[in-house]
């Protein structure tokens, strides 16, 4: 019988006595609970760790806070704790944040994707560690698209001409990994000799076909589809098409007004890309891109997760829309908070330079990772 998967705050929490006198902060937000459910900061509490400041990312606290929109400093209305936002006036902890803490605690769940802006927060926050000498704890969690190497995908992040807040540092754009091992890779080669503990996922397995639960991250991250899809159809945001934000299924569909859904499909249909089913079908979002307009795309649905190859898909999507429809298809500007005009999104999303102009002159874009990740990756592994 396969014992249940508890994930790092559920290890945690019987280590108190550990930890006694020593003043905590914990970056966190509502979609890191317990097994049981229970709010994570709620759950250090009652047992009695001395949590005393919470750091939130992006979406905040309540992980429902509008895609790229800032966030503020606030009172926690479930712990009465000061919430200090990484996602408005700064994205790192300064000294003064940590000058009343011994130690800090890491615990958001993350979707396996280098664009998804927790895993950056987390750099963030281990470099403010490392800089004001804080120890700092990492409460790991399954990546619930799966961590098998071999179904990594790249490209690389290029970081000379890249870099942003949806993508610091080179790794594959779907990393296969869990923040607690990118988070021992990235201690030891960008922040040596900082050294971070992680509190491992008990009865978790690198190999395991078992399917995690799935708590949404973000308001555009419902469901566990969502997540295994994301890698591929969020490239979607860096072009003038929409990704399905604004329906009760974001990244599961996607269309613009200009586009023949059948003729798409067709020509779609032709890619034979493994482990996922298709069909036409009109929509209307309620809000993003082409609000309250009807679109007309594609719907996706996973048959075999096993042989998803989300990358692929996003981008063998983006080159059958510019053979289609070269006079519609354009890039999109997509401002965030961390990027208010918008501009490059596609190349920081896919991690290269002219990513829309190689596309529409056919280059062909490698998303084989596996040899180099496995090899780099191989002495972090935990599972």
């Amino acid at each position: 019988m396969l014992q249940p998967i508890q994930s790092g705050i559920d290890v945690f929490l019987p280590q108190v006595a550990d930890y006694k006198n020593k003043r905590f902060a914990l970056v966190t937000n509502n979609a890191a609970t317990t097994s049981t459910g229970l709010l994570s900061r709620v759950a250090l509490l009652q047992q009695g760790f001395n949590i005393c400041l919470l750091f939130s990312p992006e979406h905040g606290i309540s992980r429902l806070g509008e895609d790229g929109a800032p966030q503020a400093n606030q009172t926690d209305s479930v712990t009465g704790l000061p919430i200090i936002s990484l996602y408005g006036q700064k994205r790192k902890p300064t000294l003064a944040d940590l000058a009343a803490i011994d130690e800090v605690i890491f615990d958001i769940p993350d979707v396996g994707c280098r664009f998804y802006t927790y895993l950056w927060t987390l750099t963030h926050v281990m470099q403010s560690c490392a800089q004001y000498h804080k120890p700092l704890i990492v409460l790991d969690r399954p990546n619930p698209i799966g961590t098998s190497l071999s179904m990594a995908e790249g490209p690389f992040l290029d970081e000379a001409n890249c870099a942003s807040f949806i993508g610091r540092w080179s790794i594959p754009l779907r990393h296969s990994c869990t923040l607690g091992e990118l988070a021992l890779y990235f201690a030891a080669n960008r922040l040596h000799p900082f050294t971070v503990t992680v509190i491992p996922v008990f009865n978790y397995h690198r190999h395991t076909r078992r399917m995690v639960s799935f708590v949404p991250t973000s308001p555009a991250m419902l469901h566990l589809q969502t997540a295994m899809l994301y890698p591929g159809i969020g490239l979607l945001e860096g072009v003038n098409v929409n990704e399905g934000r604004g329906t009760a299924t974001p990244f599961e569909l996607c269309g613009a007004p200009w586009i023949d859904k059948e003729n798409l499909l067709q020509a779609w249909l032709t890619n034979n890309m493994a482990g996922i089913s298709t069909v036409a079908i009109t929509f209307t979002p309620q809000d993003g891109i082409y609000a309250f307009e009807p679109c007309h795309g594609l719907e996706f649905s996973i048959t075999n997760p096993h042989v998803l190859k989300p990358v692929a898909i996003g981008i063998a999507l983006l080159q059958t829309l510019v053979q289609l429809y070269p006079q519609y298809l354009k890039e999109r500007p997509y401002p965030t908070a961390v990027n208010p005009n918008g501009t490059g999104h596609l190349d920081n999303l896919l991690g290269i330079q002219n990513a829309f102009e190689k596309i529409k002159a056919g280059q062909q874009i490698d998303t084989n990772t596996t040899p180099i990740w496995e090899q780099t990756m191989n002495e972090y592994l935990l599972y």
